[in-house]
């Protein structure tokens, strides 16, 4: 098996020393409010941000309803949009494995009727099998073993149901040139700074993060091989531009606010995709 170039960079530290990487963005209650709040400012995390949006609520309007989990749900944004834009429709269940993301989520959500909450990690999920008819994972397997992920995702899902996940396209000029270039262009100069006395509040910095991104021909395999039977894939976050003049941009170019679609594609410019999301359904002969 051989990954690209891309892959191999995205990689990451592995085992217990990547899970305590990823646990430890977000383990506090400022961390999970500065996350929240990068969902509603102007720039490109928050176009990444309402362009998934957009595209989950795509593929999610055929289906009539039932019960749902969002693994790895986060603040509980997504929460909030479903209950907002599809009120009673879905049997919300939702968790994540960091207890003040699971506050904030509960804060978010408030005494809604129907919605569950509750701390627990994708690769080992306290739920019984075939318990939901949807599953979302957005912008949780690339800190994970995604293997094990899926099939827990696999388990929990009923014969004949939805699964809808996410992940950062490693093969986007976007990413080449933020892995490659900008975050080690970055952590060099915080270097140097450091060197030269710059106070640490002043300095560069990018921080290490464990993400492990796959290409699309990646996951489609380990979602068959979990069970999982690939249906649509679709690209979003569409830029050409790449950092940091896509911070630069947004400060003027902000039409996706009002016309996320056309942050959405499945033709020709999909590879400009940051990410992409991929539907599949769960076949019990499959497993």
């Amino acid at each position: 098996m051989s990954f690209s170039e891309a892959e191999k960079r995205t990689r990451g530290q592995r085992g217990p020393a990547r899970k305590t990487l990823v646990k430890a963005q977000y383990e506090t209650t400022a961390a999970a409010a500065d996350y929240a709040a990068a969902f509603e400012d102007w720039g490109p995390t928050a176009r990444y941000h309402r362009s998934r949006r957009h595209i989950v609520g795509e593929v999610l309007k055929d289906c009539p309803g039932g019960t749902l989990l969002d693994v790895g749900c986060g603040p509980g944004m997504q929460v909030r949009n479903l209950l907002d834009e599809r009120p009673g429709d879905f049997r919300i269940t939702a968790c994540d494995q960091s207890p003040a993301m699971v506050e904030a989520a509960a804060e978010r959500v408030g005494a809604t009727a129907g919605v569950r909450l509750s701390v627990a990690d994708i690769e080992h999920m306290p739920f019984g099998d075939g318990s939901f008819d949807v599953v979302l994972a957005m912008g949780v397997l690339e800190y994970v073993d995604a293997g094990s992920a899926l099939r827990e995702i696999a388990r929990v899902l009923r014969p004949g149901g939805l699964a809808v996940a996410t992940m950062l396209n490693p093969l986007s000029p976007y990413r080449l040139f933020e892995w490659g270039v900008f975050w080690p262009a970055r952590r060099a100069a915080g270097f140097a700074e450091r060197l030269c006395g710059v106070p640490p509040d002043r300095r560069h910095a990018a921080r290490r993060t464990g993400i492990h991104a796959v290409r699309p021909a990646r996951l489609r395999r380990m979602l068959w091989q979990s069970g999982l039977w690939p249906e649509d894939v679709a690209f979003y976050d569409v830029t050409a531009l790449v950092p940091p003049f896509d911070r630069v941009a947004r400060r003027w170019a902000r039409g996706w606010r009002d016309a996320p679609e056309t942050t959405v594609s499945r033709g020709a410019r999909r590879w400009l995709g940051t990410a992409y999301l991929m539907t599949a359904r769960h076949s019990a002969a499959g497993a």
